[in-house]
């Protein structure tokens, strides 16, 4: 099962989340102004998810373990849920270079 993209719209903005083959959501975008942004943080996902140097391990304060996707200019693209663990936080980033290059979209706006 290959993963997807859902673009979905809240009130007057746009999101997306990157799903997993599993259906398990792995990223989660910030909300744009556009539908036109949000689908151009699509292709930045699929840009840069391939690389590891894109990728910022980081602990939160309760001590769950997250990623964040930057783009080249250091924008964070996409964030990730709390893991327990770092193991399953990278875990979660494999996920996202296996399913981010080539996730097809489902457009629910």
């Amino acid at each position: 099962m290959s993963g997807e993209y859902i673009l979905k719209s809240s009130g007057d903005k746009f999101l997306f989340n990157l799903r997993s083959g599993n259906h398990q959501v792995i990223l989660s975008s910030q909300r744009y102004a556009s539908k036109a942004s949000a689908l151009g943080g699509i292709e930045s996902v699929r840009k840069n998810s391939p690389s590891d140097a894109r990728y910022g391990r980081l602990t939160a304060k309760d001590g769950s373990h997250y990623f964040n996707l930057t783009a080249s200019n250091g924008e964070i693209i996409g964030s990730s849920e709390m893991y327990p663990t770092t193991a399953a936080r990278d875990k979660g980033i494999e996920s996202v270079k296996t399913n981010g290059p080539t996730a097809v979209v489902q457009d629910q706006t």
